[in-house]
Formats: C-alpha cells, structure tokens, sequence
C-alpha cells in the first residue's frame, strides 16, 4: 500500500470516529431537553478526537502548545452562544447563527495574534464568564421544549461537518503549526450544527436555552483544556488527554447533580 493511500484511508478512519462521537452526542441533547443538552453539548466531542489524533501524530509539546492556543479561544465559544441568544429571540436562524459565528471568527482571529501564557488564558475565560452568565440567565428558560421531529439530512450534515473539521485541523497541523491548530481544533462545530438544524424547527428561543444552559459547562471545558497544558507537559499525551477528559466529565457531572438537587427543592 502506497504511503499516500494509506495516510487517507487513515484519515478518512478518524473523520468517521470524530463524526460517530458528534452524531451521537448530538442526538442524546435533542432527546434530553435543554439543561442535559447544553452537558452533553459541552463535552469535549469535537475537539477531543482532533486532539487525540493530534497526538498521534505529534508530541506532547506541540499538544500543549496548542491547548495554550485554545484556552482564549474557548472564552470566544461563550460569547458566540450569548450573541445568538440575544438574537434569536426576534430574529431568523441566518441572522442569528451566521452573526454568533461571524463574531466567533473575529474574536478568535485577533487571540491567535497573541502569544498566551496559562494565566492570561485562564484570566480572559474568568472575566468572560463573569460577564456572559448573568447575561445569559434569561434565555435558559423556555416555556415548553418542543418535540423534535429529525430530518433526513440531520445526521448526515452533523457529520459532515465535524468530520471536516477534523480532518482539516489533521492535515494542516504538520504547516500551520500548533498556535493556529489550537484555534482550529476550538471551532464551535457542535454548537454551529445546533443552531443550524435546531432553530428552524424548535424556534430560536428554544435553541438559545440549550447554549444559555451551556455557559457553565463552558466553564468546565475551559478547566478541562488548562488541565491538558500542564498534564501533557507533565505526564504525557495519552495521560494528559485522559486527566482533561476526566475534568470535564466530573465538571459536568457535578453541575447536573447540582441542577438535580435544585429540582428536589423546588
């Protein structure tokens, strides 16, 4: 087998495990209403397979790099989902979501431009939260959450689009190096799917309780990826990557028994 065919057939493997974790995860937050969903939604589903094929490729100082890169980036995440929010109460799905992302874009092009350290990064997700969570708090609730009736092409375009995703942030590692692939491999791609397929048929302000119930989740993520810096430095790819996936679990866990405990007293 030659070497180019086999470095495709290779990625084409990951793009479809990445695309696997994506629909699933995807479908578990339609059926779970918007507080479980924005859990889920905030897993590491995405960026999790792009950094864990990353490290099969390169070495824990390029992985650490990286999540040094994606650190702001995450505190952009948050500021795309309170935009949408915003806007979605009144306005159209392109409005909305094409105006989140364009706001996403911006932001997270003007981080790459600075060389970060673990504590800016961590800083600029503190003062982000404390500013987007009280903004965020009345669009967690709606009155009824929509039954959801999947269309064809639902599962299909998820896939499609992290499987992209991954498969870019992948191949152009090697060249781009590990500032822009951080960038890359933070793209929203779950919460872009979201807004796209959600808000046409549940409406805007149903799809903005599940990214308005996701800001504390975010929170986590952002916890989860420092923990990847300084865990791969450390301990190495394999077990750095598992510490971070370890934080957000018990992060988002922590927050659902929590919301759970809220519900008894209610």
């Amino acid at each position: 087998m030659s070497p180019d065919l086999q470095f495709l057939l290779i990625l084409v493997l990951r793009m479809a495990v990445a695309a696997a974790f994506v629909v699933s995860a995807s479908i578990i937050t339609e059926r779970s209403g918007p507080v479980i969903g924005a859990l889920v939604a905030t897993l590491p589903i995405s960026a999790g397979p792009s950094y864990t094929f990353l490290a099969l490729d390169h070495d824990a100082a390029f992985i650490a790099e990286g999540a040094l890169s994606s650190l702001p980036v995450n505190a952009a995440t948050i500021y795309m989902g309170l935009t949408y929010a915003v806007l979605a109460q009144r306005f159209s799905m392109w409005i909305s979501a094409g105006a989140a992302i364009a706001l996403w874009l911006v932001l997270a092009t003007i981080m790459r431009q600075f060389e970060w350290t673990l504590l800016g990064g961590l800083l600029v997700n503190a003062v982000t939260f404390a500013i987007c969570i009280p903004l965020l708090k009345p669009y967690r609730h709606v009155a009824k959450m929509p039954l959801i009736a999947r269309r064809w092409y639902d599962i299909p375009l998820r896939a499609l689009l992290v499987a992209s995703l991954v498969g870019t942030v992948v191949t152009a590692s090697g060249w781009v190096g590990p500032r822009v692939t951080g960038v890359m491999a933070l793209f929203p791609i779950v919460f872009s799917s979201m807004m796209l397929i959600l808000h046409p048929r549940i409406g805007g302000p149903a799809t903005a309780a599940v990214l308005a119930n996701s800001a504390w989740g975010l929170m986590g993520f952002g916890l989860g990826i420092a923990v990847l810096h300084v865990a791969v430095l450390q301990f190495g790819s394999p077990i750095g990557l598992s510490c971070a996936l370890a934080t957000c679990i018990v992060w988002n866990l922590v927050l659902w028994r929590n919301g759970r405990r809220k519900t008894v007293r209610a």
